[in-house]
């Protein structure tokens, strides 16, 4: 029997940028941007120089990974999964509660994002794509107020651009409380506003 050790075929370099991308986005999570090279290296099981053989420099895997970490398809695919036939309170609050998760999970990250596409790295193909990814993000969750537009004082646009305000300023804001959070009380909010049934026509 041949005991000698038998060579591993080199991966691709798409594979291996996909692989070094994956390895790279808990330690980001973890350590921000100041995550080192050889910790990527280690998690991702290879050779610190083989990042360079496949990435230009630590920016660009570091740009890459944070776009990918950020990808909002998953949200995306829960909010699609929102019943339609709900009522419209369940409806918003169901899409808050995810919305604001998102946030939450990737607060740090976000912050991170912004410093280094934006001023760090200045990256004009990740500023793109960041923002196409919070657009997508917006449109889906316009499609939640659409079916009952008539029922609406604003548009369905403004009624998404307030909810994810609301999320982002309790995640991101000085005044935030995301321990506080609730989805059914941001939707009472923005379909009912905060005044009482019984005030609501009184005249001043």
């Amino acid at each position: 029997m041949d005991s000698r050790r038998r060579r591993v075929p080199a991966m691709a370099p798409e594979e291996r940028r996909a692989a070094l991308i994956e390895a790279t986005i808990p330690l980001l999570h973890e350590h921000g941007l100041e995550v080192s090279t050889r910790q990527i290296a280690h998690a991702a099981g290879v050779a610190e120089g083989t990042i360079f053989g496949v990435f230009e420099s630590k920016s660009q895997l570091v740009v890459c990974s944070v776009v990918k970490a950020l990808d909002p398809q998953p949200t995306l695919d829960a909010l699609a999964a929102i019943d339609p036939a709900a009522p419209l309170h369940d409806r918003v609050a169901a899409a808050a509660e995810l919305v604001h998760s998102r946030f939450i999970e990737n607060a740090q990250l976000m912050n991170e994002a912004r410093k280094l596409v934006f001023t760090t790295a200045p990256d004009p193909e990740a500023q793109a794509r960041m923002a196409a990814s919070r657009q997508r993000l917006h449109d889906a969750v316009v499609g939640l107020f659409t079916p009952d537009a008539a029922r609406l004082r604003v548009t369905p646009e403004r009624a998404a651009r307030l909810l994810l305000l609301h999320c982002g300023a309790n995640a991101f804001g000085p005044f935030g409380e995301p321990g506080e959070f609730s989805g059914a009380d941001l939707a009472s909010l923005l379909l009912y506003g905060i005044q009482s049934a019984e005030t609501e026509h009184e005249k001043c």
